[in-house]
């Protein structure tokens, strides 16, 4: 993953991660997170995803690929929170460096996942070392991202010479003003966090309205939800405080990514000899995978009914005087459910994930309808890249609620 990578918080161990950690940190907390709401993503969907989807319902025979306009309103929104940048990738008039941009990005994604699936890593070491076949086409996509990058932290450095280096707006801009000067490092840190901002929510937001289609009760309980929460939402209360009381969403995306994790498998090196409770012997240096994918149908763990989309697994009815109340969530301790990692490497932009997810849900159910166009019976197919993607796309029509 190096070339892609580099020494990105993914790629990165030690000093390298821990201070891109510390310095990464400062992003998430609850005033960034507000702001993120009501600024970003909450502009997005009005101005961008909300005019696109009207578009295509206004016109009965049009399909949408909605895997698609995810990763482009996720694109969007990771570049405008993290970089102070908005490529606008979402918009009718696509700016052609973000087009080129975006496939370069996918291009490496997939190569890169080759050299894992390569039979021994000395085929395709030599294809690099030949500059020949898809060794050639990555070292060409990655070129093409890190132009990209480092175009974003060029436009991002002459804003900070203007503003005298007081902008701490964004996650880039702490760390240049923190004299990270090295343009390379700089630019390992814009990508991983695109791949983080990018794929994983669009991913989980796609097999969410996948299994909405297919469960319509799941999605009138929701509907309920969110227009409940807009109808009792007073003019001083914020976005980010509707999203923090759309419990039953927040329990079908939970059990959304159960079945269809963003990531569906991750890799640890052991750091030291280790013995497991099972008395598995790990030896130093040992690379070991677990699979979230999975561990979210262990029947085990998740019951005889692992196989259904079923939210209530997580959550339960306070009691209202002496009937059923409020819906409350229950979550799983991260081990179990490792979607988010757990440990010191626990996701940082947990919260801003759901938050992120919960707008767009509530922003989509109240105005459309997301219905799949495909043949009766077929589901599609779940392919395991690093972030897992719909096979072929996920084509919809998109049916505007009457009355809205």
């Amino acid at each position: 993953m190096r070339d892609f990578l580099g020494d990105g918080i993914f790629n990165a161990d030690g000093d390298t991660w821990k201070l891109q950690r510390q310095v990464s940190s400062h992003e998430f907390n609850t005033k960034s997170l507000r702001k993120f709401v009501e600024t970003a993503v909450d502009s997005e969907i009005s101005g961008r995803l909300v005019p696109v989807m009207k578009l295509a319902a206004g016109d009965k025979t049009h399909q949408l690929d909605f895997q698609d306009i995810l990763q482009r309103f996720a694109f969007d929104n990771i570049c405008r929170i993290a970089f102070g940048y908005d490529p606008a990738y979402l918009s009718p008039s696509l700016p052609p460096e973000a087009e080129k941009f975006a496939v370069a990005f996918q291009k490496a994604i997939e190569l890169s996942r080759q050299r894992f699936a390569s039979i021994t890593p000395y085929y395709w070491k030599i294809k690099k070392a030949l500059n020949f076949g898809s060794e050639k086409q990555l070292k060409i996509a990655v070129d093409q991202v890190r132009e990209f990058a480092k175009e974003i932290i060029n436009r991002k450095k002459k804003q900070l010479l203007i503003q005298s280096g007081h902008s701490d707006e964004d996650i880039l801009s702490r760390f240049l003003v923190s004299g990270h000067s090295d343009e390379d490092f700089v630019a390992d840190i814009v990508i991983s966090f695109i791949l983080a901002g990018r794929d994983t929510t669009s991913a989980a937001l796609t097999w969410f309205f996948w299994l909405l289609s297919k469960n319509p009760k799941v999605e009138a309980e929701i509907f309920i939800e969110v227009n409940k929460d807009k109808s009792s939402s007073s003019e001083l209360s914020s976005a980010y405080d509707e999203v923090k009381d759309m419990v039953y969403t927040h329990g079908c995306l939970c059990e959304a990514m159960r079945l269809y994790p963003p990531v569906p498998v991750d890799t640890k090196a052991a750091l030291n000899d280790d013995v497991w409770p099972d008395g598995t012997v790990v030896k130093k240096g040992m690379r070991v995978c677990y699979h979230p994918y999975a561990m979210g149908r262990v029947e085990e763990v998740w019951g005889g009914d692992w196989a259904e989309f079923r939210p209530e697994r997580w959550l339960e009815r306070e009691e209202e005087g002496g009937g059923a109340g409020k819906w409350k969530f229950v979550g799983r301790d991260s081990y179990t459910y490792t979607v988010f990692q757990a440990g010191p490497r626990i996701c940082l932009g947990k919260e801003m994930a759901f938050i992120q997810m919960k707008r767009v849900v509530a922003g989509v159910l109240r105005r459309f309808r997301v219905v799949p166009v495909v043949v009766e019976g077929v589901e599609p197919v779940y392919v395991m890249d690093f972030t897992a993607k719909m096979k072929g796309g996920f084509p919809v029509k998109i049916i505007e609620r009457e009355g809205v």
